[in-house]
Parts: C-alpha cells; structure tokens; sequence
C-alpha cells in the first residue's frame, strides 16, 4: 500500500553514512537511551514512550529492567519508511 505520505524512505547503508562521522556516532550510538531517540526525531521524550506504549517500536526496541532501549538504526528505518503514526 503507498504511503500518504509520500515516503523518504532510507536505506541501511544510508543510515549507516549518517554515522559516518564520529560526532554524530558519539552523539548518537547504536544503542539509544529514550532522550537520545527523541533529540535524533525532534520529538519530546513522552512521544517515544507513546510509541512504545502502542507497541509502534517493535522490533527496534527493548526494555532493560525500566529502562528503554532502541537501536539507532532500525529505529530510523522504521521513522522515515514505515512511519510511526499507528496508521
């Protein structure tokens, strides 16, 4: 099914040259804490534990004890070409 939104869709190898540069892969490591996911997608932290709560982060997250844990990037694969809304 296309999506409504016209898509932006990444591919692995272009998240991968995201992190190319070291600021960005210090920043941002493979394994993300819940501030790092929302300060990568621009969104308030809530947001992320929304998602999580709805179940739109399986398969790029986990909890560790209370703590949620997202991989960087299936977490952007699933942002930019599935998308997030729950639609």
């Amino acid at each position: 099914m296309p999506r409504k939104d016209g898509g932006c869709d990444l591919t692995a190898k272009e998240v991968s040259a995201l992190f190319s540069d070291p600021a960005w892969a210090a920043t941002f490591p493979p394994i993300l804490s819940v501030d790092q996911a929302a300060t990568l997608a621009q969104v308030p932290k809530q947001t992320v534990y929304a998602w999580s709560s709805r179940g739109l982060l399986k398969g790029c997250s986990r909890r560790a004890g209370k703590h949620l844990r997202i991989l960087r990037d299936k977490y952007l694969l699933k942002l930019f070409n599935e998308g997030l809304d729950g639609d």
